[in-house]
Order: structure tokens, then C-alpha cells, then sequence
């Protein structure tokens, strides 16, 4: 038995046991109008989550990001948004410890 026995698993199909995230960057106003200056974009635009109705995940409205340092709060705000809870790689387990704080 998982210790997460309170959610159900259930069969995924191929190509739905992934949960994505999609960041657009803005691309408007930097070439003539109708026309894009290839490979340059803003640093800003939008983050939403893909629909995979394995996991139950109805993308939301888009959630605009306003430089480069905001995309990591912006995903994270998202993912709480959805419900979705993440678990620490074995990587990441050299950064984490079972004490509580003082």
C-alpha cells in the first residue's frame, strides 16, 4: 500500500502520465507589424497548464509572467491553483530533512 492510499491510481494512457506546463514568451511589436523577428521574444508572457484528463487537469485562464525571474512563482502558483502536489526527487532528497523545525 502507497503512503498516498488516500488518492486512487489509475491507468494512464500513453502520453497522458506526464503533467505539462507551457510557458509562452510575448512576441508582439518587435518586428514591422504582421511579421516576426525569428528566435526573439519578450521576457514576459504566459504560463498555463495542458489538459490531460488522466490527471483531471482542466487548464485554467493563463497566467502572465512579467520577466524571467517571476516564470518559477508564476508555475508554482499555478500548480497550487490546479491542485497538484509534488514530490522531491532522490536528488532533491539532499536538500530536504524528516526534522521539524525549532
Amino acid at each position: 500500500m502507497s503512503k498516498h492510499s488516500a488518492v486512487q491510481s489509475k491507468v494512464a494512457a500513453h502520453g497522458d502520465k506526464m503533467i505539462e506546463v507551457k510557458i509562452r514568451f510575448w512576441t508582439n511589436d518587435i518586428a514591422d507589424f504582421g511579421k516576426v523577428l525569428p528566435k526573439h521574444a519578450w521576457t514576459s508572457g504566459v504560463v498555463r497548464l495542458e489538459r490531460n484528463s488522466s490527471h483531471g487537469i482542466v487548464p485554467g485562464h493563463p497566467r502572465p509572467f512579467h520577466s524571467l525571474l517571476d516564470i518559477g512563482a508564476v508555475v508554482e502558483a499555478s500548480l497550487i491553483e490546479h491542485g497538484i502536489q509534488l514530490h522531491p526527487s532522490r536528488k532533491m532528497g539532499k536538500y530536504l530533512s524528516d526534522k521539524p523545525e525549532d
